[in-house]
C-alpha cells in the first residue's frame, strides 16, 4: 500500500525531512566531501533520528542493516547522470537502475526518487528524465510503491563555474514541478525559489501532491534554519538536504535542529542552540 509507506515518511506531524546521501551516484568529486566512508556517515545520520534516508541500492543495505525499528526510512535513489563538473562529457545521459521498483521492494524502501532534469541547451536529457519516470510509475503503481519526482531547473554550466547549479527563476520552476505532477508523482522534491516567500506558488501548482524542498549547495547555518522556517511557513511538507547536513561540522546537531523546525516549529534561534 502506497499510504502505508508515505506513512512512514511523514509520520504524526504530516512532515518529512530526508537527508539525502545519495550523491556517489553521480560521479563528481567535489559532492564526496563527509562521506568517503558512508558506515560512518549512515550511522551519524542515522543516530540523529530523521524520518528517512536517501540512498542508491549500493549502500542502502548499510542503513537497512541497523537493528531496531526505530531507523530513518529508506528513499532509494533509482537513476544516474553524468550532468555534473566541469568540462562536461560528450555525451550526457540519465537513465534508471535496472528493475528499480523491484529492487526498492527488495530494499524495503518506503519511497523511490527519480530526477526530472531541465538544463540549457539539453533537450535530449529532459526527455530521457521524461521517459525514466514513465517507465518508474505503472510498476510503482502496481507495488503500491511512492514515487518521488525530483524537477530540477539548472543553470548552465559554464556559468556556474563547475557544474549544474539551481536556477531560482519561479516562472521555471513552476512548470516543471506541474509537470512532475502530470507524470504521476506521488510526491514532489523540488528547488527553493529565489524568493523564499513566493514559495506557496509552487505548493498551488503541487496540486495537493506534498512537496519536499532541496536544500542545494552549503550555506551558513543561520540561512538554511531561516530559510527552511520560511519554506514551512509556505506551506512546504518538508525538506530533502544533503550537503548542508553531510558537509557540516556537526551533522547530527543539524539534523535535530531541522527536525526540530520541520516537526515542531521551532523558532530559528531554538534551533541554532541545537547545534554544536
Amino acid at each position: 500500500m502506497k499510504s502505508a509507506r508515505m506513512n512512514r515518511l511523514f509520520g504524526l506531524s504530516g512532515n518529512c525531512f530526508d537527508v539525502a546521501i545519495d550523491h556517489g551516484m553521480f560521479s563528481e568529486r567535489s559532492f564526496l566531501g563527509g562521506i568517503e566512508n558512508m558506515h560512518s556517515a549512515i550511522k551519524t545520520v542515522a543516530d540523529a533520528a530523521p524520518d528517512a534516508i536517501q540512498l542508491p541500492p549500493g549502500t542502502a543495505p548499510i542503513l537497512q542493516a541497523i537493528p531496531g525499528r526505530m531507523r530513518p526510512a529508506l528513499v532509494l535513489r533509482t537513476d544516474i547522470a553524468n550532468v555534473y563538473g566541469t568540462p562536461l562529457p560528450s555525451s550526457l545521459f540519465s537513465e534508471v537502475i535496472a528493475d528499480p521498483v523491484e529492487q526498492g521492494l527488495a530494499l524495503d524502501a518506503a519511497c523511490v526518487v527519480v530526477n526530472l532534469l531541465m538544463l540549457p541547451g539539453q533537450p535530449e536529457i529532459h526527455q530521457a528524465c521524461v521517459q525514466n519516470i514513465n517507465r518508474l510509475k505503472r510498476a510503482c503503481d502496481l507495488a503500491g510503491m511512492p514515487l518521488m519526482v525530483e524537477p530540477l531547473v539548472m543553470q548552465d554550466n559554464a556559468k556556474a563555474g563547475g557544474g549544474y547549479m539551481v536556477d531560482g527563476d519561479i516562472d521555471k520552476i513552476l512548470p516543471l514541478v506541474r509537470q512532475a505532477v502530470e507524470l504521476g508523482a506521488d510526491i514532489i522534491k523540488a528547488d527553493p525559489c529565489d524568493d523564499v516567500s513566493e514559495y506557496g506558488r509552487v505548493i498551488e501548482i503541487a496540486q495537493n501532491i506534498p512537496v519536499l524542498v532541496r536544500g542545494g549547495g552549503k550555506v551558513s547555518d543561520d540561512v538554511i534554519l531561516k530559510r527552511t522556517a520560511e519554506l514551512m511557513k509556505q506551506g512546504a511538507r518538508g525538506i530533502v538536504y544533503g550537503r548542508n547536513v553531510i558537509h557540516h561540522r556537526d551533522p547530527a546537531g543539524m539534523t535535530k535542529a531541522l527536525m526540530a523546525i520541520v516537526h515542531d516549529g521551532v523558532s530559528v534561534a531554538d534551533a541554532l542552540g541545537m547545534i554544536g
